[in-house]
């Protein structure tokens, strides 16, 4: 597993998305940020109820430069049904991250453990919960990984957060 430091470089990343193009991260030109949130699928019912959330906020996020992507290791097909089922309308939505590019970016890797609670089946393999803020240059601000599907931050506190770090000229911290 790779360990991100603060105020360095993150990993290359590059996935396509239910729009039709393909996401590429150092083709982003936030005012701010990058958020990226990965998911562990349409199998899970927290990221369900955290994806609904951060689609409510998303145009609190772009309002402070903030520009979102949320992906995960679903093929196409999982990921049109994630949108459509979970009513993700305004939300940017990627697919097709490998365990190779998850594992380069320190997430968390799980195998199937079968149906979920969702009445839907895992995949063989897939990434558990990450959330990282980009800065326009390339490097992390802030990453938030989880080994598991719960303890997530939430989305109104990352907000929050991002509104006192733009405020304060807050500096990303860790990188020692």
């Amino acid at each position: 597993m790779s360990t991100l430091k603060p105020r360095q470089p993150v990993p290359a990343l590059s996935v396509p998305t239910l729009q039709g193009k393909q996401w590429t991260l150092s083709e982003q030109q936030p005012a701010q940020f990058t958020m990226i949130s990965f998911y562990r699928g349409l199998h899970c019912p927290k990221c369900k109820l955290s994806l609904l959330d951060l689609n409510r906020k998303l145009a609190d996020f772009n309002a402070l430069g903030v520009e979102v992507i949320a992906l995960s290791c679903d093929d196409r097909n999982r990921a049109e049904q994630t949108q459509r089922d979970w009513e993700l309308d305004k939300l940017t939505l990627g697919y097709g991250l490998s365990i190779e590019q998850a594992r380069s970016w320190g997430l968390y890797i799980s195998t199937s453990n079968g149906v979920t609670s969702a009445g839907i089946e895992e995949p063989a393999l897939f990434s558990e919960p990450g959330l990282f803020l980009v800065r326009p240059d390339g490097t992390l601000y802030l990453a938030s990984v989880q080994s598991v599907p719960f303890a997530r931050p939430h989305f109104a506190e990352v907000l929050q957060a991002v509104k006192f770090v733009i405020e304060k000229n807050y500096p990303a911290r860790g990188e020692a």
